[in-house]
């Protein structure tokens, strides 16, 4: 993935905070990382996968971030990423739920996909987010104040078929989201939910075989805006959340998904 960057970075939102982003090896959680380093934050990257390539790029940029491998759905692997980041920084600020199994599954009737992968998709799209957030939420409390944004998706409302399990899942995270925000709000932590439609990211523009070029164009025709939605269409939506622009928000979905689902 390549980079690019403005010469004149804004300084003022984010800077002097910590922003955790999982599933920021690649695709939308790397864009989303370096969009937020860009702007001041200090960006704790977190992944399966090796972070290096994205945290490599902050750095070259001029930015502040540090990587390491997490397994979201281990308890233990979690709680040691956020006390790495402790380590570095006081605190954090805020928190993009952003893993998830996607890209990698393979599209199937409902009946045919087996027990393990359904249990599989749930404990890395659902527990995984309540790992993340479980893991920050005393640091947060501490503080007082803190933004958690939880990623789910356009094709809950839409009902796509031969994902059951993906839609089930990303349909889990939006009432999490309300149930969190419900607990968390009387210690000043906001939780929100962000809803994206089918993103042109790398996982999906490397698996053409589970996204042919006719369920993409069908996809785009779906939108009010009808082009392909890239990682970046979700930056400033995410800023938004993460800023204090958003200081009265709470238990919300925002779909960007250029309005191809109406709710």
């Amino acid at each position: 993935m390549t980079f690019t960057w403005s010469k004149e970075w804004n300084m003022s939102r984010f800077t002097g905070r910590t922003v955790v982003v999982t599933g920021g090896a690649q695709g939308i959680g790397a864009v989303l990382a370096t969009s937020l380093a860009a702007e001041g934050a200090f960006v704790a990257v977190a992944d399966v996968l090796p972070t290096d390539s994205t945290v490599e790029a902050i750095h070259r940029a001029g930015g502040e971030a540090l990587g390491g491998v997490c397994d979201v759905t281990d308890t233990d692997s979690v709680n040691r990423f956020i006390g790495e980041v402790l380590e570095r920084q006081r605190t954090v600020d805020g928190l993009i739920t952003n893993a998830a199994m996607f890209t990698s599954l393979r599209p199937q009737r409902f009946e045919d996909i087996p027990s393990a992968e359904f249990d599989r998709v749930l404990s890395v799209n659902v527990r995984g987010t309540f790992e993340m957030v479980r893991a920050v939420a005393p640091v947060m409390r501490r503080e007082g104040a803190g933004s958690i944004v939880t990623i789910g998706s356009g094709t809950i409302y839409k009902g796509i078929p031969l994902w059951a399990h993906y839609v089930a899942s990303k349909g889990a995270i939006v009432a999490l989201t309300r149930s969190l925000a419900r607990e968390l709000g009387d210690d000043g932590i906001r939780v929100n939910c962000v809803a994206p439609g089918l993103t042109a990211s790398d996982g999906v523009l490397n698996h053409a075989e589970s996204f042919p070029q006719v369920f993409t164009e069908r996809q785009i025709a779906s939108r009010c805006l009808p082009r392909e939605q890239t990682p970046h269409d979700l930056v400033g939506v995410m800023k938004f959340l993460l800023s204090d622009e958003s200081a009265f928000m709470s238990g919300q979905t925002l779909v960007v998904d250029g309005g191809s689902a109406f709710i």
